[in-house]
């Protein structure tokens, strides 16, 4: 019975090596927004000699929207990997190699999804409010109110991650 439970324990084990094709997936998403981004530049690129200031600015802040967005993919990778997958050994000593990189838990990735989550919600609600002119009310209010809940959502998790942690800091 004892070599029963032993090889269960191996399988659920080796089992993590199932979300090593959804790390490279989203090494994919990252080729994806990469897209994304240079189409956005190009587009503010060639439109700036007409453009007016909050024409820019929209573009600059979807450029922004983006990099965040691939910042906080990159972050999912390579904690996400480390933490339920496997260590990157051979990387450790890397010169390049993040500081944050295998000190990121489970937890302070909420934290950080939840603020970008955040950020990104207020790039886009200040890009409408710069194209005020062209918005209904209703998706105004709509939008201020779903960035709202971002800002309360992501509030309350903190509160509940340093009552978790005993008062602690994280990092």
């Amino acid at each position: 019975m004892k070599s029963v439970e032993k090889r269960v324990e191996h399988f659920l084990f080796a089992s993590r090596w199932f979300l090593a094709p959804v790390y490279v997936g989203l090494v994919g998403a990252l080729v994806v927004m990469l897209y994304k981004f240079v189409k956005q530049f190009w587009v503010l690129l060639v439109g700036l000699p007409t453009a007016s200031s909050s024409e820019v600015i929209v573009g600059v802040l979807s450029l922004v929207d983006a990099a965040l967005v691939m910042n906080l993919i990159l972050i999912i990778i390579f904690s996400g990997y480390e933490n339920f997958v496997s260590k990157m050994d051979d990387l450790h000593s890397h010169e390049d190699r993040p500081d944050w990189m295998g000190h990121i838990g489970f937890a302070d990735v909420k934290i950080k999804l939840i603020g970008s989550i955040v950020a990104i919600s207020a790039i886009e609600l200040l890009k409408s409010f710069l194209n005020v002119h062209q918005m209904e009310d209703r998706v105004l209010w709509w939008q201020t109110g779903l960035h709202m809940v971002f800002v309360v959502s992501a509030l309350l998790y903190a509160v509940m991650d340093r009552i978790q942690r005993g008062g602690e800091s994280g990092h």
